[in-house]
C-alpha cells in the first residue's frame, strides 16, 4: 500500500505517531463494525482527503493487504457521503468528484441540508458508524472524542474521528510526504475553505506583484503559523463588539459593577513547595498589590497541593463566588503541574489539544516534543481563551473568570500583568475603579488607648473597614493601612491628628 509505504519511509517521527493513532483508530472501528455498516464523509477539504487516504490504508492493512498495488484501490468498497451544495466552490465539486473515480469510491450524493441527508440515509442503509475529519479546533469539534456517539437531536450513529488531534502542519506533512492530489484551491492561497460566501485566500499568503495589479498567493502548505489557518474564514467584529464579549463571558458588567461599587477577586496558588515551606509565596503579595491597584478586593489567598481534585474544589468554589479568580503555579509539563487539569475539572470540561497554544510552544522549544501529543499544549475544551500579546513568548490563558498566570517569579508576574491589563481594559474584559490609596500615620498610642475611637469610626461609617494591627482601613475605593500602633489616612495628616470627613481621633 503506497500511503503505508511513504510514511514508513519518512523521517517524521510525529508523522509516524499521528499516523500509527489513526491508523488504529480506524481498524478498531472496522473491528467493531462491518464494511457495510460504516460510512465515510468527504467533503473535498484538505482533512477530509487525508482521512481518505487513511482510510484507504486502513482498510488494506485490516484486511492483510499490506502489499496491495495502487490497482487495488479502485476497490475502495466503504460508503462515500458527499453533501453537494450550491454555495461550495466548483473546484471543490470537481475534485470530489476525480477522487471517486480515482479510487473508486461509492458515492452517495445528498442535496439536502446535514441533518435530515443523514436521517434520509440512516433509514435506507444499515449504517451505523460515520468516519469524520473533524479535528480540535473546528466548531464542531468540541466534546468529542475519537468515538463520540451523535448529539441528542440527531440520528443515531458513532462518530468516528481518526484524525481528532492532528494539527494543520500534520495535515501537511501528511499530503506532502504521502504526495496524493488535494483540492487546487490550496494552490492559490486558500487555508481553510468553507463557502464562496465566507472564504476568501489566506492574507498572509500574499505575494506583492509590482508587475501587475492580480493579487497572488502562495500555497496553503507555506503557512508557518497553524494557529491563523481560518484567518480567511474568520469575520472580524467592530470593537465595540469585541469589548462587550469578554464581559459577558465572565458573567460581568461593567455598568452594574460600577454601581455596586466593589469588585471581588481571589487568588489561588498551586504547589507544594509553599506548602512544605521550601519556597517563600512571594506572587500573592504582589498579585494583591496589584488587583489594589485597580480597585479590586480581593477575598482570599489560598495555597493548595499539587493535587487535581484539591485545585478543582477551590476553583469551582471561587470561581462562583469572585468576579475574577487568578491562578499561578502547576503550569508546566511536570507530572505535579496541575493547574489545568483542575480548571478542567472544576468546570466539568476535558483537557483536549490546542493547536493554537501548540504551535506557541512549538515556536518555544522546537521539536522536543515528538510524541503522540505535547502534554502542555492540553487545554480545559471550550472554555479557554488565549489572550495574545507581543511581549508575551506564550498567550495567557484564560477559562471563563480565572486567569493562569505562567509566571514563576515577581519580574515575570509584573510582566504578564501589565500585558493582562493592557489587553482586558482596552476591550471591555476587565473594569477597573478607583485604587485604592495607603497613607501612614504614627502615634504613641497604644491599641488598647485607640480602640474606643476606632470604634466609633467603624459606627458611623459603616462601609468603613479598619482591620487589626497590621492594619488596613478601608472606604469604598480608599484603603489606608495601618501599621503597628498607627494608621493612614487619604490625604496629608496634622501632627497628632486623623480627620475622617467629620470623625475625629486625637493622637498625642
Amino acid at each position: 500500500m503506497e500511503i503505508d509505504k511513504a510514511i514508513k519511509e519518512c523521517d517524521d517521527r510525529r508523522l509516524k505517531t499521528k499516523y500509527n493513532n489513526a491508523i488504529y483508530v480506524i481498524q478498531r472501528a472496522l473491528a467493531l463494525y462491518s464494511i457495510e455498516e460504516v460510512a465515510f464523509s468527504f467533503n473535498g477539504g484538505k482533512d477530509s482527503t487525508v482521512l481518505l487516504h487513511l482510510l484507504r490504508a486502513g482498510y488494506f492493512l485490516h484486511k492483510g493487504e499490506q502489499s496491495c498495488s495502487n490497482e487495488c484501490v479502485k476497490d475502495f468498497p466503504m460508503r462515500t457521503i458527499y453533501f453537494e451544495s450550491p454555495s461550495a466552490f466548483p473546484e471543490i465539486n470537481s475534485f470530489t468528484y476525480d477522487a471517486a473515480t480515482t479510487y473508486g469510491l461509492q458515492l452517495d450524493i445528498i442535496r439536502s441540508d446535514f441533518k435530515s441527508g443523514l436521517e434520509d440515509l440512516l433509514k435506507s442503509k444499515p449504517i451505523k458508524a460515520i468516519f469524520l475529519g473533524v479535528r480540535i479546533g473546528d466548531p464542531t469539534a468540541v466534546g468529542q472524542d475519537q468515538f463520540s456517539p451523535s448529539s441528542v437531536g440527531w440520528p443515531p450513529f458513532m462518530r468516528v474521528n481518526p484524525i481528532l488531534d492532528w494539527s494543520y502542519r500534520d495535515v501537511w506533512a501528511f499530503l506532502l510526504t504521502c504526495k496524493v492530489q488535494y483540492c487546487s484551491l490550496y494552490d492559490q492561497g486558500y487555508t481553510s475553505i468553507g463557502s464562496i460566501h465566507d472564504t476568501v485566500p489566506n492574507a498572509l499568503l500574499s505575494i506583492n506583484n509590482s508587475s501587475d495589479n492580480k493579487e497572488v498567493f502562495r500555497p496553503a502548505y507555506l503557512l508557518s503559523d497553524g494557529r491563523l489557518e481560518r484567518a480567511g474564514r474568520v469575520k472580524k467584529l467592530p470593537p465595540s463588539v469585541r469589548g462587550n464579549k469578554p464581559a459577558a463571558i465572565n458573567g460581568l458588567d461593567g455598568v452594574g459593577l460600577h454601581k455596586s461599587g466593589l469588585l471581588m477577586a481571589s487568588a489561588i496558588a498551586v504547589g507544594d513547595e509553599i506548602l512544605f515551606g521550601t519556597v517563600e509565596d512571594q506572587l500573592g503579595p504582589s498579585l494583591c498589590r496589584k488587583l489594589h491597584s485597580i480597585g479590586w478586593s480581593v477575598s482570599q489567598t489560598t495555597v493548595v497541593r499539587n493535587d487535581v481534585d484539591a485545585v478543582a474544589e477551590e476553583v469551582e468554589q471561587r470561581q462562583s463566588t469572585d468576579d475574577m479568580v487568578f491562578m499561578y503555579g502547576g503550569v508546566g509539563p511536570l507530572h505535579s503541574d496541575v493547574t489545568l487539569a483542575g480548571v478542567a475539572k472544576a468546570f466539568a470540561v476535558r483537557l483536549a489539544p490546542d493547536e493554537e497554544f501548540e504551535e506557541y510552544l512549538r515556536h518555544l522549544i522546537g521539536d522536543q516534543c515528538t510524541g503522540d501529543r505535547n502534554e502542555m499544549a492540553l487545554l480545559p475544551e471550550g472554555i479557554t481563551e488565549l489572550l495574545h500579546h507581543e511581549k508575551l513568548i506564550v498567550p495567557l490563558i484564560k477559562c471563563k473568570n480565572v486567569i493562569i498566570f505562567t509566571a514563576t517569579n515577581v519580574l515575570e508576574l509584573d510582566e504578564q500583568w501589565n500585558c493582562l491589563i493592557e489587553l482586558m481594559i482596552s476591550d471591555g474584559g476587565l473594569a477597573t475603579m478607583q485604587p485604592f490609596v495607603s497613607r501612614h500615620l504614627t502615634t504613641n498610642l497604644t491599641d488598647v488607648e485607640i480602640a474606643q475611637p476606632l470604634s466609633k469610626l467603624c459606627l458611623e461609617f459603616p462601609d468603613l473597614y479598619i482591620g487589626p494591627r497590621s492594619n488596613s482601613i478601608s472606604h469604598r475605593g480608599i484603603v489606608q493601612e495601618v501599621p503597628s500602633g498607627g494608621f493612614r489616612r487619604n490625604s496629608g495628616c496634622s501632627t497628632g491628628l486623623l480627620r475622617l470627613q467629620n470623625a475625629e481621633l486625637s493622637c498625642t
